[in-house]
């Protein structure tokens, strides 16, 4: 028998089976069965139906973790339209472009980003604007703002179309090697698909309390959008991940699983040591973490101190985004000293998912943990493809081998399959769980009228694991004397970049290494950089 895949699925499921259980605990404090989740996402679905919105339009969200970023999604999806979710912490330039390159036509927007909004609001697509506070939005007469209570006072009645598996129901934005964001395009089948291996992998059951730390638009939240309704779970909203309100609310609402980058469980450890909360609540706690591996004290730290069990998965935005799991139990013992060295690789494959590391050739490379190749994989939770690229699509999938996605990460494999991450082939940085544009910076840099020439590069960072550095060639040509500070050169990427891709290590050089083509040898400084390090990404 052959059903279609349908991430509306989800949420049907929950209200069937869990109608008067809790679903959504909102940042407001309000509290939401699942019956009453799924009524609001019924008025949001007709609300926007009301307003034009039809099948394949595209439906920005930018929200923090509250429960308007739920229903939104779901409200969308059960249309067929294309939850679009955006980074918050992008800038009005980042927004202009991905508005207008995904061809938005409403978006939903928390108050304390529609400042964001207002600027390019005249030179994007867009004609619907939600949200949740008019009375917070600084705009200009005519730039209405709908209340998001107004937006859903409406019956919850709504033509919900035929969908297919195989349409396109969600883009997600990511930055690439190059300036450009690009929408990575993810079908309801690999949506579901993804949902159901979250579900296996991350252990996640109806009596979870899912405590939203991790972005929503980090993947849909890495498909717990998904996972946690279907399950029938719990969802405990946050707004940001404060070291403190976790806290706070492990206890007060029994949580049992979160989900976190390295740099967020490190202000974990950095905040018990100095107030020591309580660290779990009536529920045994597991939290998951993803990417390059918190420090091995890091892990210790939780395990042994919190009594929380880490979960540490890898992937990327095109992959789902969970592709492997360190949870190995049968390899080592609960109390085993050595399992840190376990849970710090990037393990094994998800089921079903086909993972490989391949030379330059496209031929594996020996299982010996030492032989270094890029990790390739294939699996039904891997994007469909790029929004409109089809070029950048077909690189993805065909660079050193065919039908494979390319992640441009470089590993190792062990003789048990398990990867362990040594190196990046992109130019990417990878700051606090962001993916950071080398060449970004490097093109917003050439802008300083002071600089002559800069390579931008990973430096290792305690707090962040990555952080942007910059090696500038001044136009002075004496990097004694640059006639620019590293302030002004923060200064000056503040004022046209995202706060978190911001330079703030710099260093000035008479020249940068290269070859005999001219082009810059990055791996030149990369080693330079990195050398007191085990290998060439970030823990943190």
């Amino acid at each position: 028998m052959h059903k279609p895949l349908l991430v509306t699925d989800f949420l049907d499921r929950a209200r069937r089976h869990y109608g008067e259980e809790e679903a959504v605990v909102a940042t407001t404090g309000e509290r939401y069965t699942y019956a009453e989740f799924g009524d609001r996402a019924d008025r949001f679905a007709a609300a926007l139906q009301a307003h034009g919105i039809e099948k394949g339009d595209r439906v920005a969200v930018l929200d923090p973790n509250t429960h308007y970023h739920l229903e939104a999604a779901y409200g969308i999806t059960q249309l067929g339209a294309i939850h679009t979710p955006l980074n918050y912490r992008l800038v009005p330039d980042d927004f202009e472009y991905i508005l207008n390159d995904a061809g938005v036509d409403a978006i939903f927007a928390d108050s304390e980003y529609t400042g964001k909004i207002e600027p390019i609001r005249d030179g994007v697509p867009t004609d619907l604007f939600v949200t949740d506070d008019p009375s917070a939005v600084d705009s200009e007469e005519g730039s209405e703002w709908i209340d998001a209570e107004d937006f859903l006072d409406i019956d919850a009645d709504y033509d919900r179309p035929e969908m297919d598996e195989d349409e396109i129901i969600t883009i997600n934005y990511t930055s690439g090697t190059t300036g450009d964001p690009k929408g990575v395009c993810r079908t309801h089948r690999c949506e579901s698909i993804h949902a159901y291996l979250a579900c296996a992998h991350q252990e996640i059951r109806d009596d979870d309390v899912y405590l939203w730390t991790l972005p929503m638009f980090h993947v849909n939240g890495w498909g717990h959008i998904f996972a946690i309704t279907g399950m029938g779970a719990k969802h405990v909203c946050t707004r940001g991940a404060k070291a403190e309100t976790i806290f706070e609310a492990i206890p007060a609402e029994d949580v049992s699983y979160f989900c976190a980058a390295p740099t967020v469980l490190k202000s974990l450890t950095d905040y018990h040591a100095e107030h020591e909360p309580e660290t779990t609540g009536a529920n045994d706690l597991r939290a998951a973490t993803a990417g390059a591996a918190p420090p091995e004290a890091t892990i210790r730290t939780l395990e042994n101190d919190f009594d929380w069990r880490l979960k540490h998965v890898y992937g990327a935005t095109e992959t789902g985004p969970l592709i492997t799991t360190s949870d190995a139990r049968r390899y080592f013992a609960e109390d085993d000293p050595d399992r840190f060295a376990v849970k710090k690789r990037q393990g094994l494959g998800y089921l079903g998912t086909e993972i490989r590391v391949v030379d330059e050739n496209g031929g594996d490379v020996p299982a010996d943990d030492a032989s270094i190749g890029e990790i390739v994989v294939r699996g039904n939770q891997v994007m469909d493809g790029y929004w409109e690229k089809p070029e950048a699509t077909e690189e993805a999938f065909s660079d050193r081998i065919e039908g494979y996605y390319h992640t441009g990460d470089l590993a190792t494999v062990d003789e048990r399959g398990m990867l362990s991450i040594q190196d990046r082939k992109k130019d990417i940085i990878i700051s606090g769980g962001e993916n950071i544009s080398s060449l970004e910076l490097e093109d917003t840099l050439f802008e300083h009228p002071e600089i002559t020439d800069v390579a931008v590069i990973p430096s290792p960072s305690e707090e962040w694991g990555e952080t942007p550095k910059a090696y500038v060639v001044p136009a002075s040509g004496d990097p004694d004397d640059p006639g620019v500070t590293v302030e002004g050169i923060e200064e000056f990427c503040r004022e046209r970049l995202a706060g978190y891709k911001i330079v703030r290590r710099v260093e000035f050089v008479s020249e940068l290494p290269t070859t005999a083509t001219g082009k810059i040898q990055k791996f030149e400084l990369r080693q330079e950089e990195w050398q007191d390090e085990e290998r060439m990404v970030g823990e943190g």
